[in-house]
């Protein structure tokens, strides 16, 4: 499993970063992705010692989960490692139990 954490307003080559590491992820033939917007959070800058509360601000934090072959993970960590400025990425293994795919009939789409 590779994780990638960052911030709402980190970008790339013009566009918010999440959106490119996916895009990317895509074109690397990762097997799917998931971006989740934190409520609230720190991590390498925290908030100034003494301070009360974190404050909500727009760079909220973003993580980005995908599953895959531990090769697939390892050639997208690399890549995306170029990518990031600022943040964490996270390899781990995982068991999968079992993947669900649904898909349609197609003679029933046809009727």
């Amino acid at each position: 499993m590779l994780r990638i954490f960052l911030g709402e307003a980190d970008q790339w080559q013009g566009e918010p970063l999440y959106e490119a590491i996916v895009k990317k992820l895509q074109t690397l033939q990762v097997a799917g992705a998931t971006v989740y917007r934190g409520i609230l959070g720190y991590g390498a800058k925290p908030d100034p010692p003494g301070k009360q509360s974190p404050q909500l601000s727009k760079d909220r934090p973003i993580m980005i989960t995908t599953i895959d072959t531990a090769v697939r993970i390892a050639e997208a960590a690399t890549t995306i490692e170029e990518m990031l400025e600022n943040g964490l990425i996270v390899v781990s293994d995982v068991d999968i139990i079992r993947v669900i795919h649904s898909h349609p009939e197609i003679a029933d789409a046809d009727r």
